[in-house]
């Protein structure tokens, strides 16, 4: 049971994030996406352009029928915890989709030229998208084939998708014999990719930098006292000489990333970075990295060097 891993009131807050995202879809699609004839991605978008054939209102239930054969491959691929809110989030965007299109009439639409329709229906839709996602929801199974490719043929999750959609927006164009239709779709898919990465991730871009280093004694008392950040020095070999040596982690956000290689190559201008983007980083029992608490502990330690 979820409720085993999860507090029960952590558990309404992750469904009321979900229900919120997927209410926020539901709008972009049924107020934006559908009255100006562009597409969502993946198995959404099959659902619309069936739906554009046998009729608008079967969309809410094609996009559950038609995702039911990748809750089936998430439960046999990733279990049941998973399953809970992908379940959740599926149900939840079909349920506001059939709100909006059967049960409130004369909801509002939007509709302006095709840079308005393509931003604002991208950023909408991505923006109650990535909330789903950032909690632990899915709208789409098309994520849960991407996922299952990657692990089997080696192919990247987002190459899977970006092929599916692609192959969506093809079929788009010929049913609706309208090439413009595929062209703003895709542009829309982009926006929305983005929206989604931006609401993911977050404003702060936290970075990880793998420091090979000569000198890491120098370098960890440097970057813990002038910069106020932790790190973890962990130990390797080099792969040529055979030498032992120790290797620095540090988690560092954009904006002090310019000043710590900075400090990295004027104490040894031959040592070795590696910077990777991080979406999140958990420390125990605080919820996410916080640069602002960093940036404070490095005011206070400014401070009490300047007062010695």
């Amino acid at each position: 049971m979820v409720a085993s891993t999860k507090s029960r009131k952590a558990y309404w807050k992750t469904f009321l994030w979900i229900t919120l995202g997927a209410f926020i879809a539901a709008v972009a699609i049924k107020s934006i996406i559908l009255p100006n004839n562009i597409i969502d991605g993946g198995v959404t978008g099959i659902s619309m352009v069936l739906a554009r054939i046998i009729g608008s209102r079967w969309l809410p239930y094609l996009i559950l029928v038609i995702n039911l054969p990748c809750i089936y491959l998430a439960y046999k691929n990733f279990g049941k915890g998973f399953l809970v809110f992908l379940i959740t989030g599926i149900v939840l965007f079909s349920f506001f989709i059939f709100l909006l299109e059967d049960v409130i009439h004369n909801f509002p639409e939007f509709h302006g030229d095709a840079l308005e329709v393509v931003v604002l229906g991208g950023i909408v839709l991505g923006l109650g998208i990535g909330i789903i996602i950032r909690n632990g929801g899915c709208s789409d199974g098309s994520e849960i084939i991407a996922i299952i490719v990657n692990r089997s043929k080696g192919f990247t999750i987002g190459q899977v998708v970006v092929f599916i959609n692609i192959f969506i927006f093809v079929a788009a164009g010929y049913f609706y014999k309208e090439w413009n239709t595929s062209v703003r779709s895709f542009i829309t898919y982009m926006v929305t990719y983005k929206t989604m990465d931006f609401v993911i991730v977050g404003l702060d871009e936290i970075k990880s930098v793998l420091i090979i280093s000569s000198k890491p004694k120098e370098l960890a008392d440097t970057i813990m006292h002038k910069l106020g950040l932790g790190l973890t020095i962990m130990y390797g070999r080099g792969g040529y000489t055979g030498d032992d040596r120790e290797i620095l982690l540090v988690v560092v956000d954009r904006l002090q990333l310019s000043e710590l290689k900075d400090i990295v190559l004027d104490i040894d201008p031959s040592s070795f970075m590696a910077v990777e983007n991080l979406h999140e980083v958990v420390y125990g029992r605080q919820n996410y990295f916080n640069p602002t608490k960093i940036n404070k502990k490095r005011k206070e330690i400014e401070e009490q060097t300047a007062e010695a």
